[in-house]
């Protein structure tokens, strides 16, 4: 048997639905999925199967013009996840079009990609306008980028999911399997119940403090009843920051600690106790240390 696989490479705006997409196409949540923009921060490898191909699903974070160092860093991961892949999927929301966002993501794609590279389109959210609008839509992004393919998809749905995997699976070089066939990530396991809790506290928080938060699993224990023990600290970046995440008597890091034990033990399939800490360091977005347990790359200068 003739065995492919390769490297998928979802690139796009904030919230185009990247992370929804990796974990329809994995069959698991392996990236966190909220409303808010820039969730994802580093280049998570979600692994799927499709016949005698293999898939490995490069979901990087949102493309946007970056500010601060913790954004170039996301960018420059972005970027550099679409380099190394053999397709790169831009996905482009439905309703939003062709913004500025999408133009300038094209004029980049058309400087980085090599001849090698297949580069398909995925129109995500379709359900959310009429087919007249999907049509011109489709028409004007392949007159901006000569699209190997484009595909009309509702990820939250999975409406064209199937296809546009099938078609991926097509595209992959021949060669073995870069993963053990049970396997769905290649992050460790750690930095996927830290990232678990962080989107717990996305979702529980408003405003920017979800920005200036960073979670790690500091330490895993495992028992010998087949439970394991993993104590997480959140770093914010101010003392009223902790307060937020405290809240009244504890009651939010409560929630929030009950919220992420159930989805990481799900995801185990075993028991978790998780212990949650909140500490302050002021400067963490400009620590590098904290950039290497994030996976990012700790850049000077515009990435």
């Amino acid at each position: 048997m003739t065995t492919r696989a390769g490297f998928i490479a979802l690139i796009g705006e904030p919230n185009a639905g990247k992370s929804t997409l990796t974990n329809r196409m994995v069959g698991a949540k392996v990236s966190i999925v909220t409303h808010k923009v820039q969730t994802t921060r580093t280049r998570i490898r979600g692994v799927a199967l499709d016949g005698d191909a293999q898939l490995v699903f490069v979901d990087t974070p949102g493309l946007f013009r970056p500010r601060r160092r913790l954004d170039r860093a996301m960018v420059a991961a972005a970027w550099g996840g679409a380099a190394d892949a053999d397709v790169v999927v831009l996905l482009v929301e439905a309703h939003r079009g062709l913004t500025d966002g999408v133009a300038s993501i094209l004029d980049t794609l058309r400087e980085r990609i090599t001849p090698k590279q297949t580069v398909a389109l995925a129109i995500n959210k379709i359900d959310r306008v009429k087919s007249e609008t999907l049509l011109a839509l489709t028409a004007k992004l392949n007159d901006a980028y000569p699209f190997a393919q484009t595909f009309l998809i509702s990820a939250e749905r999975g409406h064209g999911v199937e296809d546009l995997k099938h078609w991926l699976a097509g595209q992959l070089p021949e060669g073995p399997w870069l993963y053990p066939e049970d396997q769905i990530a290649d992050l460790p396991m750690r930095m996927i119940a830290a990232e678990m809790t962080r989107e717990k506290l996305t979702l529980r928080l408003h405003e920017e403090l979800p920005y200036q938060l960073t979670v790690e699993s500091e330490n895993w224990e495992e028992r010998k009843d087949g439970s394991a023990r993993i104590d997480q600290t959140i770093y914010v970046a101010r003392d009223g920051h902790k307060g937020i995440v405290l809240g009244h008597k504890g009651e939010t890091i409560k929630a929030i600690s009950t919220a992420a034990r159930a989805e990481i033990a799900e995801f185990l399939g075993r028991p978790v106790h998780l212990f949650l800490q909140v500490k302050v360091r002021e400067n963490w977005m400009e620590d590098s240390e904290r950039y290497s347990e994030m996976g990012l790359e700790f850049r000077d200068g515009n990435a």
